[in-house]
């Protein structure tokens, strides 16, 4: 599969949640000109705890590492996770064919203007309470781990994979209003800039949908949903869900795709 641009984030290399397999796969089986790597893709976080780096971690870098050898613009947006890499940014940090940046402008194959961001900056504790943010962290780092052994029994009985952090988010009343309310303030900035639309991860939900005239999409995470945004070569976006796609890959490994696809209006 061949697109013009490719959207991933929080991937949180460095945590034991991290679905690196899935990722180095999905990286094989898809191409791009344009990589976005939206923030959170090295858990910074974590890493500064206990380091963990296992090989299928390693295998990712390569993966990135290798489409830009071939000629793949990478841009690396830097998230909360790994802020560390923010110091670089006013550098202007080119390495070959990779970028480093807080944020990037984005022009779709039909003629719109997209801010690609990771979007913690609309995030109030994230922001402003970091002690609680990290304490949440650790809460959600439980929860993965838990995840770990449920998926296990479930493999067992040929289950696919379920995400129990998942479940509680779209289930706990008060997680439903933060992702609505972070979803409306970073839409509601991007209308104040003058552009069409905004990239953007963090909350780990997938989402392709207009709000205030302006479209938002969220390219997910690879730590529960393992999702990816892409652009083909009309400026057609689509959500790419890596587990759909592997189920209905076929035995001559030929993939097809299980998305959810939009071609939004231009905007005034």
């Amino acid at each position: 599969m061949r697109y013009r641009s490719l959207w991933i984030s929080d991937v949180h290399l460095g945590r034991t949640g991290c679905q690196a397999e899935l990722l180095a796969d999905f990286l094989r089986h898809h191409d791009c000109e344009r990589l976005y790597l939206v923030g959170d893709i090295i858990d910074g976080w974590k890493l500064r705890q206990n380091w963990y780096w296992p090989q299928s971690h390693a295998n990712v870098v390569r993966e990135i590492l290798s489409k830009a050898e071939l000629g793949t613009v990478v841009h690396y947006i830097t998230g909360n996770h790994d802020e560390f890499m923010r110091r670089y940014v006013d550098h202007a940090m080119h390495f070959g064919n990779i970028s480093i940046a807080n944020e990037a402008i984005h022009h779709t194959a039909d003629g719109r203007r997209l801010l690609v961001l990771h979007g913690d900056a609309f995030d109030m504790i994230t922001r402003y309470f970091r002690r609680i943010a990290i304490a949440g962290d650790a809460a959600y780092h439980g929860l993965m781990r838990a995840n770990i052994a449920i998926n296990r029994v479930r493999a067992r009985f040929d289950k696919p994979q379920w995400s129990l952090s998942a479940y509680a988010k779209h289930q706990v009343k008060r997680a439903v209003n933060f992702v609505s309310a972070f979803e409306d303030a970073v839409a509601r900035d991007c209308r104040r800039r003058g552009l069409d639309g905004v990239i953007c991860g963090h909350i780990h939900h997938a989402e392709m949908r207009k709000i205030h005239g302006v479209t938002y999409y969220n390219c997910g995470d690879w730590v529960e949903s393992c999702t990816a945004l892409a652009e083909d070569m009309n400026g057609r976006f689509e959500i790419l869900r890596w587990n759909d796609l592997q189920e209905s890959t076929t035995a001559s490994d030929k993939v097809t795709p299980i998305k959810q696809a939009q071609r939004p209006a231009k905007t005034a």
